[in-house]
């Protein structure tokens, strides 16, 4: 069964309650729930993990590397923008990693068109809402394969 490591970043934790028009009201754990109901239709197992501390998503990161996960999903939030140790973190790895935004980062701020993790990406997936999390399972998995 294929492992594939869910990163959810910086203020996730407050999705369902944080800029509904933004965001939505969907929760982290309903996200979370929905990813694992997929993942076991489609067969892979998915860890999910989510902190505001930058030095404990790297060492996530670095976990996942010595586990040997098949696939990671990143939804890095503000980090997208500027965490260069976060990106050098998910270069360590062998795999297909797959950038997802809830929303078009693209049509929001100046700030947020720009993501250091795009080099190193396999792709990217923002503007579906909480869709977008099941839309980067599918696109991480297919890179597996």
């Amino acid at each position: 069964m294929k492992k594939i490591l869910m990163l959810h970043g910086i203020n996730h934790n407050m999705f369902g309650q944080r800029d509904p028009a933004q965001y939505g009201t969907v929760t982290l754990a309903e996200i979370d729930v929905s990813l694992r109901s997929l993942g076991s239709q489609l067969g892979c197992e998915v860890d999910s993990f989510q902190t505001n501390c930058e030095g404990a998503m790297c060492d996530r990161i670095h976990q996942g590397f010595r586990d040997g996960v098949d696939g990671v999903l990143i939804n890095a939030g503000a980090w997208t923008h500027y965490s260069y140790g976060i990106r050098d973190a998910l270069a360590m790895l062998t795999v297909p990693v797959v950038e997802i935004h809830m929303s078009n980062i693209h049509a929001r701020e100046p700030f947020r068109h720009h993501s250091v993790f795009a080099d190193i990406a396999r792709g990217q997936i923002c503007g579906f809402g909480a869709d977008s999390y099941l839309l980067g399972l599918r696109a991480v998995l297919s890179a597996v394969a």
